[in-house]
């Protein structure tokens, strides 16, 4: 019986300590990069489509900001997403070409997406599509940028899809920080080890008939991350471009932020569970380490998560050790809770001065309790159905 429980707790720390790893490499990495400057590469044809549902009030600046980085022969699209507003009537006056949808059954990012590159399919697309979506500014150069290095490589392209810091609350800067990780820190280290990212959500650029390759239409939490994922099955690993930004802002409404919250975490969570296994199967089957290392970046959990995780595992590999006097557990999980910290130490000492202070830092655990209930929910009753945030009380 002791060599089953001692065997069990072996396996939860190895199995802790594979993402702690990988995240641990991504700090590490990133933080000894030095700037990369962009290469000089043609800049190809490109629509961009924006899919909006009720975005009346806040897609002007969007449009705004994508129409300025556009030439004569680049389209804007905005796909009017089942809208009882008047979306497409303001994107129509700030010079998009609107297509509107209206299919209350099937709801989602996923069905406006499929419908705008239909439209573009029908009308003419251009050599690469650009997805931005409704609540985001395009920083100067970006747009031009994700669509050559797509169309040079033949493989999607992500931009740094970063929000821009608030303070609507005592924990926003560690929520702040753990954004810019994510979405630029760990994709940045990876890139300089030559592996790819997945795809976040706004300025994602693809060549069109790689785009048209895949189903778009459904109804995902996180279809960006799954798009990725199938693309990478198709042996087009999405690319990781930091010298072209994207921003968005974290809603205000305290309840609208945990909608927003809940709906992608709940989602990625969900993506672990279905995808990862699956495609770690593929990328050893084919020897493939471009796959392997989106499977790796893909089982990183949310940064709460993974604190949870790393305390658990040290306290189940203690308890073994005072139950059966066996040490390897506890001594796994011990390095890499070690490992865990000193690249936090790292990140915040490299990237997290201009997020939050050491005093913010410290409210680290207090943000780790408020998030549980979260991961408890997608447990007993996780969210499967898309629900638009609420951006409007901005």
């Amino acid at each position: 019986m002791s060599v089953l429980i001692v065997c069990a707790s072996f396996a939860i720390a190895v199995a802790v300590a594979v993402p702690i790893l990988v995240f641990a490499v991504q700090i590490f990495v990133a933080a000894r990069t030095g700037h990369v400057p962009p290469q000089d590469v043609r800049r190809p044809g490109f629509a961009v489509i924006v899919p909006a549902h009720d975005e009346e009030q806040g897609i002007a600046p969007t449009l705004q900001s994508i129409r300025r980085e556009l030439t004569g022969s680049d389209r804007l699209v905005v796909v009017a997403d089942n809208c009882s507003d008047r979306t497409a009537d303001v994107a129509a006056a700030a010079g998009a070409e609107v297509t509107s949808r209206n299919d209350p059954m099937h709801r989602g990012k996923g069905f406006a997406l499929d419908h705008g590159l239909q439209f573009l399919t029908r009308t003419g697309a251009p050599e690469v599509v650009i997805i931005v979506d409704a609540d985001c500014q395009v920083a100067e150069g970006a747009l031009a940028r994700i669509a050559a290095l797509a169309a040079s490589t033949g493989r999607p392209v992500q931009a740094a899809y970063l929000m821009a810091p608030t303070r609507s609350g005592d924990l926003s800067p560690i929520r702040n920080l753990a954004w810019f990780t994510k979405n630029y820190v760990r994709p940045l280290g990876w890139l300089q080890l030559g592996l790819p990212t997945q795809l976040t959500g706004s300025g994602m650029s693809f060549p069109t008939h790689l785009l048209g390759s895949v189903s778009l239409a459904t109804d995902e939490l996180v279809e960006d991350l799954t798009l990725g994922l199938k693309l990478a099955l198709r042996g087009r690993a999405p690319l990781f471009c930091p010298e072209a930004v994207v921003t968005s802002q974290f809603p205000e409404d305290v309840r609208a932020e945990k909608s927003q919250r809940t709906r992608w975490e709940h989602g990625y969570l969900h993506s672990i569970v279905t995808h990862a296994p699956r495609l770690f199967g593929e990328a050893i089957k084919r020897r493939d380490l471009n796959l392997l290392g989106l499977v790796l970046d893909l089982i990183v959990p949310p940064l709460s998560l993974l604190i949870v995780l790393t305390l658990a595992s040290l306290f189940q590999g203690a308890l073994v050790f005072f139950w059966t006097d066996t040490a390897a557990p506890f001594a796994v999980s011990f390095v890499s809770t070690v490992v865990f910290v000193l690249a936090v130490m790292v990140l915040w000492s490299r990237f997290g001065r201009d997020f939050c202070s050491l005093e913010d830092l410290l409210k680290v655990p207090i943000y780790v309790l408020a998030k549980i209930p979260l991961y408890l929910k997608f447990i007993l009753n996780r969210q499967r159905v898309w629900v638009r945030t609420d951006r409007d009380s901005r």
